[in-house]
């Protein structure tokens, strides 16, 4: 209605313009008090600028209505340019309150291409004709300057407005179009004013009206609020049509520079050249900077998206390993945390379920004044808010906090984190449901298919419920029955305390033991277990859960009896024994009565079954657990304590004898041979004779002491000889502890190698050469020196240490001669005789451990002499045989050590795979004064020449005992007439001092 006054009587343009430039700005004021805006400062800027603009316009009008010319500048050019500034500021604090209080650098970038484009537009055509007016004084062109810079500075905060609001158009929109009014009049002014053709009322004004119209129109409208409100920050990604924009923006300048050479020469010449060179290339040269910059930004928001790709795949990939609501929690937490930039802190909380409220899946973004009760914001402005229904009518809720610009880059990835939560809490109800639907079904067929009795029972004890399987239990369905008439007569008083005692509140028994009666009248083992569920409104009654436990009881009866007897005979184990041993020890120590033990063991057991087999060694061990169950009577306790070892318990008595004579019973009683048959049906008798060690508690002070004294009885009797009965003395425990002592103490000589090696001479009889040397061990003991093998050999043989010190001698002496050898080829050495034990011999592996040693020292197989003794030779000939030539097949010579000292038959050196034989030292002392004793050995080394077999005399210690010897044909001899056991470093010299001096003697 004003515009149309305006132009209907321009004699009131003074009035009417004022009138609506001035409702303008009062719209604005009426705008911001009706609608509340949270920024009202811009307004106010706003309506100041366009008050400004107006009285400008006014002061004109006034002037020209008084007849006057106004002057240029004057008053109003003032008000005019004071309204850019103030219009600008209002602008750029509604944009930055759009953006959150944050500068968006995309959005920055996009205005500010277009800005240089049309400014240098302006630059050409509106600014550059004012600094090249003639007509113009400097004041003059600066002010008009003024205009066209303010036209382009409004317009470049109106384009940062256009590509920093998003979808959000609404009220930017009317103010873009307010803005493009007072753009188009400016221009247009500026123009008639280089042309002095300005007329006020003109169509020139309606840009200027519209510029009024529009402000005052978004500012009255509730949209207006949205302008000062923060926006969802659009997508730094560059769309077709800003695309568009702004390509048509870069190309101003060279279509700039087109036109100024399709102006043509003569144009350039007036006007000097292409003054707007410099100016048309510095716009260029901007512009080019800013898309590269937006490009530079354009990668790195691609880089950035690809990295939030990755994170929502490994925080979809851990959401969607999450079996529960907690394991859900515990990869947000995760998942939050991937999605955080490293560099930024950030606030995650999560408050209880809200209860009964069916809630929706809902991420938003809220300042931190509008947060739920119950969440902090961890000094953050704004944070997301997340909800997301639960199972039973729950909601789950969250909030993040992080900076704003990391809130509005990551809210579309919280969002898709937020399907992804919702779809995994949805499996995983829905899972939760089959599941309970399931364990339901389950639950049924189990109760249905159960193999116990499960019984409910109402106040009377009546049955009121029974699964199936009590029909089959008990022959019918005991439903409506008492539950006493299926319990046993014997049980009954047991039934009615355990009712009694559940009815009276003690709470659920478990494992009660009763007697029922089984279909057929037929009794049986049952256990039960008593709930009590009679307030439970869904069972109301006793429970019992009832099994039939018949089998299981006769079971633990025959593993009882198992794991306290011997399998084999019946009789009690070391378990049973000792128990029984324990409480009569006690008893006895009581009432001072005498108590005895017997270890009982049989003498050759192993040798039945080596030769029989372990079905026979079986047969003989029933026979003696017999004899000794029927010897000892029912007052004492017979056990096998393993193998072929036994142990009677002999009941306490007055009399310390009763022991021994029980020992000596069973000696008589088994002193009678036993029948066996072998695995091919052969019958064979064996002999069931034992040794046995005997022990009193008048000597002990704990039943483990008494037990250990019948062992080391058991042991001194077997030391004596078989078939007899040994007691205990205190002094055997000493020597027993002696060698055990050494026992150990040869483990630990082993291991640090405390064994040394002396060597004697075996010498050719016939000129005294030394040919050979026989290894012997020492013990350098810590504590007793020197030790010879009579101190030790014995106890290494019993605890199977021998073994170790025989590979250790053997490879020591292969290489110490090996080193003889390297050292000095021409020596009259020819080998090393070492001395192997029968348990070293019959180690599985003793061939190889001899191929061993020969390799890691160098040694030829001619340089090693392996003695045996006649006693390995007559057991396990077969076996022995095999392993000599195996031996012999190596390139190694044997011989058999102290022959004619066993039982050896002459036919064994025809068969044996040996190379000779050593003449034991008893055979050559009397040599010399018994005829007999001097046919005996001639007659020996003639059989072995005739079987091609060595002689070596052990022993030679006078000169005579040496030639009558080389008389017979003997070859060679060793002995202390010729040298005592030396140590290594003497042999190469002796041997030297033989060889050159034939005749030596050496005592």
């Amino acid at each position: 209605m004003i515009t149309g006054v305006y132009y209907a009587f321009p004699d009131a343009h003074l009035y009417s313009w004022a009138a609506l430039g001035y409702s303008c700005a009062i719209a604005v004021l009426l705008g911001v008090r009706m609608h509340q805006p949270r920024r009202k400062l811009p307004w106010y800027l706003i309506s100041m600028s366009i008050a400004c603009f107006t009285t400008g316009d006014s002061t004109y009008n006034l002037i020209l209505a008084l007849g006057h010319e106004p002057s240029f500048p004057g008053l109003a050019d003032f008000f005019y340019l004071v309204f850019y500034p103030l219009l600008t500021a209002g602008l750029l604090m509604l944009i930055r309150a759009r953006n959150g209080g944050d500068a968006n650098r995309a959005a920055l970038l996009d205005a500010l291409v277009p800005t240089v484009g049309l400014g240098l537009l302006a630059w050409v055509y509106w600014i550059a004709p004012f600094t090249r007016a003639d007509h113009l004084s400097l004041l003059e062109k600066l002010v008009s300057i003024g205009y066209p810079l303010g036209d382009v500075l409004v317009l470049s905060v109106i384009l940062r407005m256009f590509t920093g609001s998003g979808k959000r158009m609404d009220s930017v929109a009317t103010i873009g179009v307010a803005m493009l009014g007072l753009l188009v009049s400016d221009v247009f002014y500026g123009q008639s004013q280089l042309s002095s053709a300005w007329a006020l009322g003109g169509p020139v004004d309606l840009g200027w009206i519209v510029f009024y119209s529009a402000i005052g129109y978004s500012a009255l409208r509730p949209s207006m609020r949205s302008l000062s409100e923060p926006i969802e920050r659009p997508n730094p990604g560059m769309g077709s049509h800003r695309l568009f924009w702004l390509s048509t923006a870069a190309l101003i300048a060279p279509a700039v520079l087109a036109l100024e050479y399709l102006q043509g020469r003569e144009a350039e010449i007036a006007r000097g050249g292409v003054v707007d060179a410099p100016i048309i290339a510095a716009a260029a040269a901007a512009m080019f900077l800013l898309v590269l910059a937006r490009v530079a930004d354009l990668a790195r928001a691609q880089r950035q998206a690809g990295a939030r790709e990755r994170a929502l795949r490994e925080a979809g990939t851990l959401l969607f390993a999450a079996a529960s609501e907690e394991d859900v929690t515990t990869a947000v937490r995760e998942a939050v945390a991937t999605l955080m930039p490293a560099d930024q802190p950030y606030h995650l909380q999560f408050l209880p379920p809200a209860e009964g409220v069916a809630g929706e899946t809902l991420v938003r973004l809220l300042p931190a004044s509008d947060l739920p009760e119950g969440f902090s914001s961890g000094g953050f402005k704004h944070l997301v808010h997340a909800t997301q229904p639960l199972s039973g009518h729950r909601t789950g809720r969250m909030v993040i906090g992080a900076s704003d610009p990391v809130l509005h880059l990551l809210l579309p990835a919280f969002e898709t984190l937020g399907s992804q939560i919702a779809v995994v809490l949805e499996r995983i109800s829905l899972t939760a449901e089959v599941s309970r639907r399931e364990g339901e079904a389950w639950f049924r067929t189990l109760i249905q298919s159960a193999a116990d009795v499960i019984l409910i029972l109402d106040a009377n004890g009546t049955i009121r419920y029974a699964t199936p399987s009590a029909e089959a239990l008990f022959g019918e369905d005991p439903t409506g029955d008492p539950l006493s008439g299926l319990i046993a007569e014997n049980s009954q008083g047991t039934l009615r305390e355990i009712m009694f005692r559940v009815r009276s509140g003690v709470g659920d028994l478990d494992d009660i033991e009763l007697t029922a009666v089984r279909a057929g009248g037929r009794p049986m083992e049952i256990e039960c277990d008593l709930r009590d569920l009679r307030n439970d409104p869904t069972v109301a009654g006793l429970v019992v859960t009832l099994r039939d436990v018949t089998e299981r009881r006769g079971l633990e009866k025959d593993l009882t009896h198992q794991a306290f007897h011997d399998a084999l005979t019946g009789l009690a184990n070391r378990v049973l024994f000792r128990d029984r041993l324990e409480q009569a020890f006690c008893v006895a120590e009581r009432d001072g009565a005498t108590l005895g033990v017997l270890f009982v063991d049989l003498d050759d057991f192993k040798e039945v079954n080596d030769t029989l087999g372990h079905a026979a060694g079986d047969q003989l061990l029933l026979a003696v657990a017999e004899r000794i169950s029927a010897s000892i009577g029912t007052g004492s306790t017979a056990a096998r304590m393993g193998g072929d070892e036994f142990a009677v318990l002999v009941e306490q008595s007055d009399s310390v004898d009763a022991a021994e004579q029980m020992a000596a019973k069973l000696l008589e009683a088994l002193a009678t041979p036993v029948e066996v048959t072998d695995n091919n049906g052969g019958t064979h008798v064996v002999s069931a004779q034992c040794s046995v060690g005997v022990a009193t508690n008048r000597d002990a002070e704990t039943a483990t002491e008494l037990l250990r004294h019948a062992d080391l009885a058991l042991y001194l009797a077997k030391g004596n000889g078989k078939g007899g009965w040994q007691r205990y003395q205190n002094d055997l425990h000493t020597a027993m502890m002696q060698r055990l002592e050494m026992r150990t103490a040869l483990h630990e000589a082993i291991e640090e190698e405390q064994f040394v090696l002396q060597f004697q001479p075996i010498v050719e009889l016939v000129d005294q050469k030394i040919s050979g040397v026989e290894a012997l061990v020492r013990w350098q003991h810590p504590a007793k020196g020197l030790l010879g093998p009579y101190h030790f050999v014995e106890a290494a043989e019993e605890s199977g240490a021998i073994v170790g010190i025989g590979t250790w001698v053997l490879r020591e002496a292969l290489r110490q001669f090996s080193q003889w050898k390297n050292e000095n080829p021409d020596t009259t050495l020819r080998y090393v005789s070492v001395n192997v034990s029968a348990r070293q011999f019959r180690t599985a592996d003793f061939a190889d451990r001899v191929r061993e040693a020969l390799a890691e020292t160098g040694a030829r197989p001619e340089w090693l002499l392996l003695e045996i003794t006649e006693s390995l030779v007559l057991k396990d000939a077969d076996k022995v045989i095999a392993d000599l030539k195996a031996l012999r097949a190596l390139g190694v010579r044997v011989a058999i050590d102290d022959f004619g000292t066993g039982y050896s038959s002459l036919s064994y050196l025809r068969q044996m795979p040996v190379d000779v034989l050593k003449l034991d030292k008893s055979f050559i002392d009397d040599i010399l004064h018994s005829r007999q004793q001097h046919a005996l050995v001639d007659a020996i080394v003639t059989l072995s020449h005739n079987l091609d077999l060595a002689v070596v005399a052990e022993g030679i210690e006078e000169a005579g005992q040496r030639a009558a010897l080389d008389a017979m044909g003997c070859q060679y001899g060793q002995g202390y007439h010729f040298a005592r056991p030396l140590w290594p470093g003497d042999i190469p010299g002796l041997a030297a001092e033989y060889q050159e001096h034939p005749a030596m003697q050496r005592v």
